[in-house]
């Protein structure tokens, strides 16, 4: 068997091109296990310094331990891609690795959500983390590794809280409407001039016109506080905006991912059956790991109680091309995230033949299946997607006297705030705004209530 896996990527790459897909380039590279499992948790090959992706790891660490999670590849979507592979997996899981890869870099070529946010950021993620973490550390090294960190407690602590719907690159709010325009000969101004004088109409003008601040409720609270923080110094607006921009990066990868890993998964499958210059053990070896990563349940348990997005993934997209053909299956692929997908396509047939549920889990811990319902299982897939899983905040007003009003739509995701928890953010942005903060919300009974920083 060749044990080299360069002689097998040109050659895969080549099947997949014949068959169809249309991708960036892909820089692939080998590293090993450890430093695989830290871009996993940092989400980035070199990502800003933080405590919270320490205790990411551990996290990871333990789990893998366990036998509960184990990572075959990390890639990046940009031009080129970048992807990284396990040194110490076998040459066949690397082979499907590959053609996983190509599926994904497919995926985020051609998809509208990945296209408009690679145009936005400028599809060189990686080269550009590198570049913020290196200023992040020359701002530790200047103003003090503790006072830094507390910027960074911050800024994500609200990095779900970015506004989907506007550019990345934004400009400040308007000060000012368009003044009227009044014709000077008309004897009504003139009188008024010469009752007022014209400094005092000036004044008035400017009360009149003078746009408040924000404008309309404002969700992007990593934005707003950048621009507008009262005594924001430049490194700190830079790492605001250094969240914000690795926050707009991230959205399609969690918005398309049972879109995205179900399509990786259905074009690995399909170049791993379709090239012929495998060797049989290689193959066999291989498609033993697609049994593994599209698995719907761990081996040991018999029903499963979370979604893993392969599997669903996979099995939409088999159904799909198999009933509609590519040509369909790709438009859906161009057109759709994870809600237009799983709302549009994960009809009641597959979800039977799956065994979908929703359930409750009660504080004995029995579990309680509570519907079977298409339209229920579809909700409840999507319900963790929703605004990263955040509640929706917004800014409502900012007063005269600095004061940071910010409401909670709690109208629209139906749910109360964990007060405690909602005043440790709280207490994270007043660290950064240096002006009282408040925030008008329900508690959890549903009544309203507000909570102010001291």
């Amino acid at each position: 068997m060749e044990n080299n896996l360069s002689h097998y990527v040109p050659r895969i790459e080549e099947l997949a091109r014949k068959l169809g897909l249309d991708y960036y380039p892909v820089d692939f590279e080998m590293v090993p296990n450890n430093f695989m499992m830290e871009i996993a948790v940092y989400g980035l090959p070199v990502r800003m310094p933080h405590w919270s992706f320490g205790v990411r790891y551990i996290h990871q660490l333990v789990r893998q331990t366990m036998g509960h999670s184990r990572i075959f590849e990390v890639m990046f979507p940009g031009n080129p891609c970048h992807a990284y592979l396990v040194n110490a997996n076998s040459i066949a899981e690397n082979v499907l690795v590959t053609a996983h890869v190509i599926g994904h870099a497919d995926f985020s070529k051609n998809n509208q959500l990945f296209e408009r946010f690679h145009k936005m950021g400028g599809g060189r993620i990686v080269e550009q983390s590198a570049e913020r973490a290196h200023r992040i550390e020359a701002a530790m090294e200047q103003h003090g590794k503790q006072r830094v960190e507390a910027v960074l407690d911050a800024a994500l602590a609200l990095e779900p809280h970015i506004d989907l719907d506007q550019d990345l690159h934004r400009p400040r709010y308007a000060t000012h409407s368009a003044a009227p325009t009044f014709d000077p000969t008309t004897t009504f101004v003139r009188r008024f001039q010469e009752l007022t004088g014209p400094n005092a109409a000036a004044e008035s003008d400017d009360a009149v016109h003078r746009l408040p601040i924000p404008p309309h409720p404002e969700k992007d609270l990593l934005w707003f506080i950048a621009q507008y923080g009262p005594e924001l110094d430049p490194w700190e607006r830079d790492i605001f905006l250094a969240v914000r921009e690795e926050a707009f990066y991230f959205y399609p990868v969690f918005a398309c991912q049972i879109m995205n890993e179900g399509w990786a998964s259905y074009w690995h499958a399909r170049l791993l059956r379709e090239a012929e210059f495998l060797p049989q053990d290689l193959y066999l070896d291989a498609i033993k790991a697609h049994s593994d990563v599209v698995r719907p349940i761990a081996a040991e348990q018999q029903t499963a109680l979370s979604i893993n997005p392969y599997h669903l993934g996979f099995m939409m997209w088999e159904k799909i091309i198999a009933r509609d053909g590519l040509e369909a299956a790709r438009a859906i692929m161009r057109e759709e995230d994870d809600f237009g997908f799983i709302r549009n396509y994960l009809d009641r047939a597959l979800a039977e033949e799956l065994g979908l549920f929703v359930f409750d889990a009660q504080e004995d811990g029995e579990i309680k299946i509570t519907s079977k319902s298409i339209h229920a299982v579809r909700e409840a897939i999507l319900a963790p997607k929703f605004n990263f899983g955040a509640p929706r905040i917004a800014v409502a007003e900012l007063r005269n006297d600095g004061t940071l009003v910010l409401d909670h739509d709690f109208h629209t995701d139906s749910r109360g705030l964990d007060t405690s928890r909602a005043r440790k953010v709280l207490d994270y942005i007043h660290t950064i705004w240096r002006r009282p903060v408040v925030l008008r919300t329900v508690d959890g009974r549903g009544a309203a209530c507000e909570i102010a920083t001291e």
